[in-house]
């Protein structure tokens, strides 16, 4: 029986969770020599349009006010894209973007506008994507000055257009979507070429306040949620970078105190050679207010 694997994918969704939380975050996967991968927004925080969810959305307010989001988030951030206009990310946090890839992480797009991804992305279509996931591009190659060989869709929120045009930018693979482990996903009857490496573990975001679980509680609750081989564990620059830091820091030194290793998901890529293909469809999970792309059933080739 093999034995258990990390992957880190850290998504990097706001101006200050790119300002703050990255670099925490680099601290502290260096002192325990973990390795991840993260992804970027790059254009404007507007995460306070992500307000509208509370009237559009049900559970949406109990699940942020369970998980601590409004002080994750800070009031200023709350505010960007509604009373104060939102920074564009990759203008103003170049350096530390930079800095990442430099001590030894992998880099990728999350999204050009987070929230317009999330709430919108299942009401476009190609044009929609394209303009997204192309000024992402754009600003994506400004910063390290080569193209992106892998992408995340905010709140793994995926559509047949959008899994398209993953296809057609030709990269190594993605990580959109919940799951036990790697596939080629089958979505409305097409089949797409580009890998999908699932989140396997519950997020933080998730599973705070649920059955009165702290900060304190998650690392051993990890530990004890690992299999043999490889566990996707999604991360978020604003809590384990921000508020719930000490809770990732100890978590890492639980990983390498049993000789568990941090890995990026370029490197466990690396070690795929062989995939099935599964259905791809959007559906609810518990701990999120807003449905998210679940692995399905294995389909014969």
């Amino acid at each position: 029986m093999s034995q258990p694997v990390v992957a880190l994918k850290i998504d990097v969704d706001t101006y200050i969770g790119t300002r703050d939380g990255v670099p925490v975050l680099l601290d502290l996967l260096a002192r325990h020599t973990a390795r991840g991968t993260f992804y970027f927004c790059l254009g404007p925080d507007h995460t306070g349009r992500a307000l509208r969810r509370i009237f559009t959305h049900r559970g949406f307010l109990q699940k942020a006010l369970r998980s601590g989001a409004p002080s994750a988030y800070g009031l200023k951030t709350m505010l960007y894209g509604v009373l104060l206009p939102g920074p564009v990310i990759y203008q103003k946090c170049s350096e530390i973007m930079r800095q990442t890839e430099q001590q030894g992480h992998e880099v990728g797009i999350h999204a050009w506008d987070h929230t317009n991804w999330h709430d919108f992305l299942l009401r476009g279509d190609l044009g929609f994507v394209k303009s997204e996931l192309g000024q992402a591009a754009k600003g994506f190659k400004q910063v390290f000055n080569q193209l992106t060989s892998t992408t995340a869709a905010p709140g793994w929120t995926v559509s047949p257009d959008s899994l398209l045009l993953q296809d057609q930018m030709e990269l190594s693979y993605c990580s959109d979507s919940r799951g036990s482990y790697p596939f080629y996903p089958v979505m409305d009857g097409q089949r797409f070429n580009t890998l999908q490496i699932p989140t396997t573990l519950a997020t933080a975001d998730e599973l705070l306040g649920r059955d009165g679980l702290t900060p304190d509680d998650l690392p051993d609750y990890y530990l004890q949620q690992l299999k043999p081989g490889l566990n996707v564990l999604t991360i978020h620059t604003e809590l384990e970078g921000g508020v719930i830091r000490n809770s990732f820091g100890r978590l890492l030194e639980l990983f390498q105190q049993n000789r568990i290793p941090c890995i990026s998901l370029a490197e466990a890529r690396a070690q795929i050679s062989d995939a099935p293909d599964c259905l791809l469809a959007m559906g609810m999970i518990e701990g999120r207010s807003l449905p998210v792309a679940l692995q399905g059933d294995e389909v014969a080739a």
